[in-house]
């Protein structure tokens, strides 16, 4: 009785669904989350046209790689319509003279697209019909490539070939189901996804689909390269898991058959809008409080804690409904340097963000992470902006809180790495509104496998945390009211070989019909003040307040307590 499968056992649609909300929900919840959730879910189609797939992560399954792992190259075309066309063909083909014949697998139809020009973003816009999961993500450097040598800018996937989704904190033996679908000889098959920044913080309403981690491989993808493009397929069953390979060329062909093939380039701006209601949570004054708070746990005598980062969601809520996709697009104004995602489960609000932030990148055996603290607003001239260059340069203040998020750093590294460098030790990294104090460390890992050591030693860092981190999450914990969900959090892909995770800030979570809750979080070290920290949380929120027209009357900007 306590899975989400349960709310529906009396549904006329019970029989259809069952396989179906498997999908995004099959993990115990708690009697008030089964009465929130019902009251949520019904409110979304129960996943109509959606595609079904298998979640990867099941206790007491194989834990060994599939069975098959392949990339097939199909000729290449001229269009994007051309391409889908070819794809159909080739899978209807495939149906009809099985090749795999393999308890389990996954297998990736690949094919270029030589003159049409196709922007990642634009192909997805394009699907916007579709009630199915769907990712988007954009390397700050492109240096992943696809067979022909060129790097990959952009991915957009939409219906998951396989998810990974539980309630619990990410373990290794989840990091394990999912590299068993992954290969070096298949390095653009990826999982993309997201983990909750504390797992053991009790679960909103908004964030309940994402569970504890989410992540999916696309069942159909569009690569955006540098030169060009790839649209993708990709099938994977495990008869273990009681998905078969008839189960996946299935699913695969129903998704493929409501894909669009018409691309329209849609407009790279946020229509004009008006807020309804806009709510602080915490508010101003109890900001205050929380901030006064930290620094006395941070001066007593016996106190460990140097940094706690406290963070702050903000709901708005405009006239018109905000489209992800859009607010997506018009972050790329702010993309130098930066990281742009999207997750979005099926029948779930999406989670977006353009973040500077790196946590990891793997590459074989090279690692690489970054330090970022500190935090300045641009200046509106050349004399003034390296004016505050230098006064975040020479700040005591950001100085602490910057040494403790690069030394952290280097430390962990240093428990997993043969040796680890820091170059440079401490600059200024320049964003479009933002600047910040940088610093980046490499080293090389002892083997492949200390790969989930890194991303849990490093999760949560004490750029979002603080320091030390079990009393800055303690602190957390008993100050903040509203879940932070994934913000703050790992986000990335894992990939054959290779793998990168930045850190979800500067992001919000959009939801159709309910606004979006916009995050951001400052760090607080001794010296800082509650109403300078208030001021740095309404710079970082900017990039999403910037498109919307905040300018109602006072009186409806309403703080919650």
């Amino acid at each position: 009785m306590g899975t989400l499968t349960i709310l529906l056992k009396h549904s006329s649609t019970y029989k259809s669904l069952t396989k179906c909300t498997n999908i995004f929900l099959l993990f115990p919840l708690s009697k008030k989350q089964h009465s929130i959730y019902s009251l949520h879910f019904h409110q979304r189609p129960l996943c109509h046209g959606c595609s079904l797939s298998m979640n990867g992560c099941r206790k007491g399954h194989s834990r060994e790689p599939v069975g098959t792992i392949k990339t097939q190259t199909l000729e290449p075309v001229a269009t994007t319509s051309m391409a889908l066309y070819s794809l159909k063909m080739a899978i209807s083909k495939m149906k009809s003279e099985p090749q795999f014949r393999s308890s389990s697998g996954i297998v990736r139809l690949q094919v270029s697209i030589e003159e049409e020009e196709v922007e990642a973003i634009d192909w997805l816009h394009s699907q916007n019909h579709l009630v199915l999961p769907r990712c988007f993500f954009s390397g700050r450097e492109h240096n992943s490539f696809d067979s022909n040598g060129r790097s990959l800018v952009s991915v957009a996937g939409v219906g998951s070939a396989v998810f990974f989704c539980q309630p619990h904190p990410f373990s290794y033996w989840d990091w394990v189901s999912i590299r068993r679908f992954l290969s070096e000889s298949c390095p653009l098959i990826r999982a993309y996804g997201a983990i909750r920044f504390d797992a053991k913080a009790k679960l909103s309403v908004e964030w309940l689909p994402f569970g504890s981690f989410y992540f999916m491989i696309p069942q159909v993808e569009f690569n955006e390269l540098e030169g060009g493009s790839m649209l993708t397929t990709t099938m994977a069953w495990d008869n273990t898991i009681s998905w078969s390979w008839e189960d996946a060329i299935n699913a695969l062909q129903d998704t493929l058959s409501k894909v669009s093939a018409s691309i329209m380039r849609f407009p790279k701006q946020a229509p004009p809008t008006l807020i309804l209601s806009s709510h602080d949570i915490p508010s101003k004054i109890d900001w205050d409080i929380a901030v006064n708070r930290a620094l006395e746990m941070i001066k007593k005598n016996n106190s460990l804690l140097t940094k706690v980062v406290l963070a702050r969601s903000t709901r708005v809520v405009p006239t018109t409904n905000i489209d992800p996709l859009t607010w997506l697009a018009c972050l790329t104004v702010e993309s130098e340097n930066a990281y742009q995602f999207l997750l979005q489960p099926p029948n779930a609000p999406a989670f977006i963000g353009n973040t500077p932030e790196q946590l990891f990148h793997r590459k074989w055996l090279h690692i690489t992470s970054e330090a970022l603290a500190g935090t300045r607003a641009r200046g509106v001239s050349i004399a003034l902006d390296r004016q505050i260059e230098l006064d975040l340069l020479t700040s005591p203040k950001d100085d602490i809180e910057f040494t403790i998020v690069r030394d952290t750093i280097r430390r962990k590294l240093e428990g997993v790495c043969e040796k680890v460098v820091i170059k440079p030790k401490k600059m200024i990294r320049k964003l479009p509104r933002i600047q910040h104090l940088f610093a980046q460390l490499a080293g090389r890992l002892r083997s492949e496998e200390d790969e989930f050591e890194i991303l849990s030693s490093l999760h949560p860092s004490p750029a979002v945390c603080g320091f030390p981190t079990e009393e800055a999450q303690l602190l957390i914990a008993k100050t903040e009211v509203f879940d932070r969900g994934m913000y703050g959090g790992p986000v990335g892909w894992f990939g054959g070989g290779e793998s990168e995770f930045a850190v979800g800030i500067r992001s919000a979570l959009v939801e159709k019909d309910h606004g979006a809750l916009i995050y951001a979080g400052t760090g607080i070290v001794e010296g800082s003040n509650p109403y300078l920290e208030w001021d740095e949380l309404e710079l970082k929120t900017s990039q999403f307040t910037k498109l919307l027209k905040l300018d109602l009357p006072l009186r409806q900007k309403v703080d919650c307590k």
